[in-house]
């Protein structure tokens, strides 16, 4: 590993002007899980590395009915799946936060760092899609928000300019008979990184028989993360019926352009977009039902 500086702000001010006179040398470190690992194999440098876990907004944790989520861009994952309110209410984003590592890596690991690091195969970015979270942004020209389907840009590249870290993901509250589901497939446990990842998100008419609203997020089937917004807006109005999450898989399938990798061909990975768009479905659904 090559040598760096080291620089822990306490303001997000601080932060943006670090960021800015470094012109691009540095990184930031929220968990660390990502960049330690690219920095001592060289897939990235670093002039400094900038520790933005003492930035009180970056460590924010808050949840209600009324206003929905907002998740510091460094809390770690298991302060998400241990909070009982948010289980409930963003439940794939819980099914997410379970598997990115293991419980070690889940101590320190943090779903902004997931984002951030804009794997194409991220765990955390469908579900995030799913339940329409947004990025807040902070930089020298101020404050913006960017839909999470728009974030990532190519791999391991997003939407952040020279001087902006991302603050926080804001998610909108949940709505009664809602429900949501994340799962990937891996080839075996030894490859902790999915072939293919879905996160959906159901709302459900209040006699529970259709689906009012949907929102599908996909994973590893393309150089981004994507939003399957036919699938998606195909939903409304349908039954609750085998043949309609089928019929969306289908349409989800439209958005995918996997490559063939060691992890399985294009064409197989195509299929999975189906059968987990079908599989995630029927579990927010139940979900939704309150079961």
């Amino acid at each position: 590993m090559k040598d760096f500086t080291y620089a822990a702000p306490a303001t997000l001010q601080e932060a943006t002007r670090l960021l800015t006179a470094a012109n691009g040398s540095a990184r930031i470190l929220a968990g660390g899980t990502d960049i330690i690992v690219q920095l001592r194999e060289g897939l990235r440098d670093a002039g400094q590395v900038i520790d933005v876990k003492k930035i009180p907004e970056l460590m924010e944790l808050s949840f209600s009915p009324q206003h929905g989520l907002r998740l510091g861009a460094a809390v770690p994952c298991y302060c998400i799946y241990e909070n009982a309110e948010i289980a409930k209410a963003y439940p794939a984003l819980v099914d997410s936060a379970r598997i990115i590592g293991g419980w070690q890596i889940q101590s320190r690991a943090s779903i902004g760092g997931n984002l951030c690091n804009s794997s194409p195969a991220a765990d955390s970015i469908p579900s995030l899609i799913a339940h329409h979270a947004f990025a807040e942004v902070v930089g020298p020209a101020g404050k913006r928000k960017v839909a999470v389907e728009s974030f990532c840009t190519a791999p391991g590249r997003n939407v952040l300019q020279q001087g902006e870290l991302l603050v926080a993901l804001v998610f909108p509250p949940t709505m009664p008979h809602s429900g949501s589901a994340y799962e990937r497939f891996i080839p075996r446990n030894e490859m902790d990184i999915a072939v293919v990842g879905v996160g959906t998100r159901v709302q459900l008419n209040q006699a529970c028989d259709k689906i009012e609203f949907a929102r599908i997020g996909l994973a590893a089937v393309a150089p981004t993360p994507k939003f399957a917004q036919e699938a998606s807006e195909w939903l409304a109005g349908k039954p609750l019926a085998e043949e309609t999450y089928a019929q969306a898989g289908e349409l989800a399938k439209k958005v995918a352009t996997p490559i063939s990798d060691m992890r399985g061909p294009a064409e197989y990975r195509t299929h999975l977009v189906g059968v987990l768009v079908k599989r995630t479905l029927e579990k927010a659904v139940e979900r939704a039902k309150g079961k």
